[in-house]
């Protein structure tokens, strides 16, 4: 016998306070396992790629422009070394690249 739409609703809703459940377990596994990891090998947030504390420790910030963008995360790059935070319109180099058939996913940094 096939299960209404009412009773399938219902299992969707289930299955879906499980599959959270699941999710925070697991995510608490893989924090522990990188907090030991990041405490073993001595890692800062710049060794992960994290650029807020790049000026801290000496590094150059990123420029764009002519202007020093302090803090500002990079999450897009292509080949030429442009770049984009993900913040304001999409840069001319990525909407080119984007109508040329290749994915944002293509870009990240």
């Amino acid at each position: 016998m096939s299960k209404t739409f009412v009773q399938l609703q219902k299992e969707i809703a289930s299955l879906k306070v499980q599959a959270e459940a699941a999710r925070k377990k697991e995510v608490a596994g893989v924090v522990s396992r990188i907090k030991r990891a990041i405490k073993a090998y001595g890692l800062v947030a710049a060794d992960l790629g994290f650029v807020q504390g790049d000026v801290a420790q000496g590094r150059q910030p990123e420029r764009r422009g002519g202007a020093v963008t302090k803090g500002a995360k990079v999450k897009y790059r292509d080949e030429a070394g442009h770049t984009w935070s993900g913040m304001g319109p999409k840069p001319g180099w990525l909407k080119a690249a984007l109508a040329d058939g290749r994915s944002l996913a293509d870009f990240i940094a």
